[in-house]
C-alpha cells in the first residue's frame, strides 16, 4: 500500500481550509483517510495558527515511506521537517534548470520577467533623445 501525505479541501466557496491527511495513493482527493495529521488555513492572519501539524505522526508516516505532495512538502519544510523527497525534488529542478539554460531557454516566470525588463531597458536606451512617447 503506497501512502501519500496530501491536502483535502474543506471549507466553503472563497474560504478554503485544508486538512493534511495520510491517505492511500489511489484514493480520491476527499476520499477515505488513514489518519488526519493537521490542517492548513491559508487565510489565517496569525502564522502560528495558520498551519497546525502533529509532528510525531508526520515523522512516523515519512519514516514508513509516505510520499508528500509538493504542497505538503513545502509546508513540512517550512516547519523544519526535512525529508528525502524534498532533496530529490530540488535536485530534479536544478537539473531541469541547467538543461533549460543549456538550450538557451528560460526556466521560471521570474527569469522571463527579468528578461523582458532587460529588453525594455535596452529599447529605452536605444531611443533617441526627445523622441517623446
Amino acid at each position: 500500500m503506497a501512502v501519500r501525505l496530501r491536502l483535502a479541501r474543506m471549507g466553503r466557496r472563497h474560504r478554503p481550509f485544508f486538512r493534511i491527511n495520510a491517505v492511500e495513493a489511489r484514493t480520491p482527493r476527499d476520499g477515505r483517510v488513514l489518519e488526519k495529521l493537521g490542517h492548513y488555513d491559508p487565510l489565517e492572519k496569525d502564522a502560528t495558527k495558520q498551519i497546525v501539524l502533529n509532528r510525531d505522526r508526520v515523522e512516523y508516516w515519512l519514516g514508513k515511506g509516505a510520499v508528500p505532495s509538493d504542497t505538503v512538502s513545502e509546508i513540512l519544510l517550512r516547519h523544519g521537517i526535512k525529508h528525502k523527497y524534498a532533496k530529490e525534488r530540488t535536485a530534479r529542478r536544478a537539473q531541469a534548470r541547467t538543461l533549460a539554460h543549456a538550450k538557451g531557454q528560460l526556466f521560471t516566470a521570474t527569469e522571463r520577467i527579468l528578461a523582458e525588463k532587460a529588453k525594455q531597458a535596452e529599447a529605452g536606451e536605444a531611443k533617441p533623445e526627445g523622441a517623446g512617447t
